[in-house]
């Protein structure tokens, strides 16, 4: 994938935003008390807080033991939020995620249980060994950050997100994300290793009381700054890059199902998240760039050749690398 320096900014007319020193030192704060019990990749913990500053949500796909649940709660600790994780199994029931109404004989009333999705940042841990029915009660809170229960309307707290986990690898007694519920996810990330230096202090960790992150923030702010963050000026000229590069995924031959119009708006909400992570008030190409393999593979599926294999270049992150290297980066 190219990367481009930019040497000139992107900068459209909009009103001041908090991107000053202050800004720039909470957000070191922030990755610093993360960092002190995940032990892993700096860029990981970066894409989840823009996320989190993009109103998005973030599907974590990799091998077990690899830290997804102990990233999901050091984040929501640092924020200073309220953290819920539920476990995904095939017997799980929509009610047991949202909440159910219950008879109050006192009251002569149906009064709202609500259920483990009403925090914070909910972990859906395992999320693909749920059947669809279980996993699309999640689609209205996803989308709109609110359920709907016996006809009456539940809003969520401020700031949402969902951190979702799946094994990549074992696919037994798995239910596959439909492309509906994908599209819902703002990122696609993948844990990885750490390196051997962090390695070496989680095995000298072993054994030692689980610890949680100091809080940073607390959910009012957090919404503050996400609201400061949707602020972040696009230029034209990156609004025009956005769209060609969704065309280009739409009339590529090696893709069945190209990036949809929700894709553009969240390639455009990460890339105003990441650029005020970094102190800036505008966003640069280079903010597309680092940002389009998170947000745009997993929602494009690859074509399949006439012999059931998967046609050149079949990986969707494959194909869409190819597609960056031909849409002209603005300058």
């Amino acid at each position: 994938m190219r990367r481009l320096l930019t040497s000139i900014p992107m900068q459209a007319a909009a009103s001041p935003i908090s991107s000053d020193s202050s800004s720039q030192e909470l957000f070191a704060t922030l990755r610093d008390s993360i960092g002190q019990v995940f032990r892993g990749q700096s860029q990981l913990v970066d894409h989840l807080l823009v996320a989190v500053l993009a109103r998005g949500h973030v599907l974590l796909e990799d091998v077990p033991g690899v830290g997804k649940t102990t990233l999901a709660e050091a984040v929501a600790s640092a924020l200073g939020c309220r953290f819920s994780r539920i476990q995904f199994t095939a017997d799980l029931l929509p009610s047991d995620i949202l909440g159910v109404s219950i008879f109050d004989a006192k009251a002569d009333a149906f009064r709202f249980h609500a259920g483990p999705l009403f925090a914070n940042v909910v972990l859906a841990d395992e999320i693909n060994r749920t059947p669809p029915k279980t996993q699309s009660s999640l689609l209205e809170a996803m989308n709109e950050a609110q359920v709907s229960v016996d006809g009456t309307l539940h809003p969520l707290p401020a700031p949402f997100v969902v951190i979702a986990t799946q094994n990549p690898l074992e696919h037994h007694g798995t239910f596959p994300l439909p492309e509906s519920q994908l599209d819902r996810f703002l990122m696609r990330l993948e844990v990885g290793y750490p390196d051997v230096d962090q390695e070496r202090l989680l095995l000298q960790e072993a054994g030692d009381p689980v610890r949680r992150p100091e809080a940073v923030l607390e959910p009012s702010r957090v919404v503050q700054l996400q609201e400061e963050a949707m602020a972040v000026a696009v230029h034209p000229d990156i609004e025009e890059y956005v769209l060609a590069l969704l065309r280009a995924t739409r009339e590529s031959s090696e893709l069945l199902l190209g990036a949809s119009p929700r894709a553009g708006q969240a390639l455009v909400r990460a890339a105003k998240a990441r650029a005020f992570l970094e102190g800036r008030a505008f966003v640069t190409p280079d903010d597309v760039l680092a940002l389009s393999e998170s947000v745009l593979a997993h929602r494009l599926v690859p074509s399949y050749s006439d012999n059931g294999s998967l046609a050149s270049g079949s990986r969707s992150s494959e194909v869409l690398a190819g597609l960056l290297d031909t849409v002209p980066i603005p300058r």
